[in-house]
């Protein structure tokens, strides 16, 4: 379980339109837990609508120990989180955050190739110092809605040619058949960006090697049709409790019902906080994180979303 911090907004900066950069350090100035590229903290926040949980990728240098940075996009469509950041989260306001927590490493590979979307450079450009420090072979395509909607331009720029700047109004969508058109053997692609951009990374990849692509997601991915939902059995394999979990009911919900106290964020199986270690029984996965290799070993789930494909599961709580 993960402690909860709480941190002091130590400065903040506009780095694109609607896109505020903030740096959190703990009040006292001691050192912060560490995170590697890929990384994301959950941000508490108490709005006026109650509390929210948004995840935010850890954006700046994981060899700064003192600071944590983040950034944010104001969505005016949003449900109020970016709003609250951007209105409320001043210079010298405390913030409580948790984490860090990584569903998006940086994998080892003969080459990368990174592929990001508006905000969804945060996490892709520690992933880049990462690639170019250690002197790997990479490049980054990066595409936005204009050049002024793109943020941490000024960072990529040292890259020179290895980053294609692409925004839309320029250019049109990014050329992914260009650049995923024919499978490059050793090569990985890590790609952040809105549904559709990872959506269509996904189609172009189909012809990949197995494992090739790790994305980050925004949103939940709308789950295959597995039918009605039913109740089953759930064991809790340290505490000795059974419970029943009804049809109308997630695996969470029920453990919060009966009072089990477990770590849980978004709800929509996209943050990993819920992972939970699958000891008997075959899970029926609903969320937007696992692997098609996770998903087969069976041996771990997302207890906000997913569910059990028998009668019964055994989970390790």
């Amino acid at each position: 379980m993960n402690d909860r911090l709480t941190l002091t907004v130590a400065s903040r900066t506009p780095v694109s339109d609607g896109v505020v950069s903030l740096t959190l350090r703990r009040p006292d100035g001691g050192p912060l837990p560490s995170w590697t590229p890929g990384a994301h903290i959950d941000v508490l926040l108490d709005t006026d609508a109650g509390d929210l949980v948004r995840q935010y990728s850890l954006c700046g240098d994981p060899a700064d120990r003192g600071a944590w940075q983040i950034a944010v996009l104001r969505e005016p469509q949003g449900r109020g989180g970016s709003a609250y950041v951007h209105d409320r989260l001043l210079e010298g306001a405390g913030v409580r955050v948790r984490g860090p927590r990584n569903n998006f490493p940086l994998r080892p590979a003969a080459r990368h190739l990174f592929i990001a979307g508006g905000v969804g450079i945060t996490p892709i450009l520690p992933m880049v110092e990462a690639a170019e420090a250690a002197g790997a072979d990479w490049s980054l395509l990066y595409g936005g809605r204009t050049r002024t909607s793109m943020a941490f331009l000024d960072r990529l720029a040292p890259h020179g040619d290895r980053v294609l700047v692409r925004p839309q109004d320029e250019y049109g969508l990014l050329d992914l058949a260009g650049h995923l058109g024919v499978p490059k053997e050793g090569t990985l692609v890590h790609a952040c960006g809105p549904e559709p951009l990872l959506r269509a990374v996904q189609e172009h990849c189909a012809g990949w090697p197995p494992g090739t692509l790790g994305v980050e997601r925004f949103a939940p991915v709308q789950a295959a049709e597995t039918g009605a939902a039913r109740a089953f059995e759930l064991e809790l394999a340290r505490s000795g409790l059974t419970l029943t979990v009804p049809p109308d009911r997630s695996v969470l919900e029920t453990l919060e019902e009966a009072g089990v106290d477990v770590d849980f964020s978004c709800r929509e199986g996209t943050c990993g906080t819920c992972e939970t270690d699958v000891l008997e029984g075959t899970p029926d996965h609903r969320d937007s994180l696992l692997t098609e290799d996770e998903r087969a070993a069976g041996d771990t789930m997302f207890i906000c979303v997913s569910r059990s494909r028998g009668p019964r599961l055994v989970l390790d709580l």
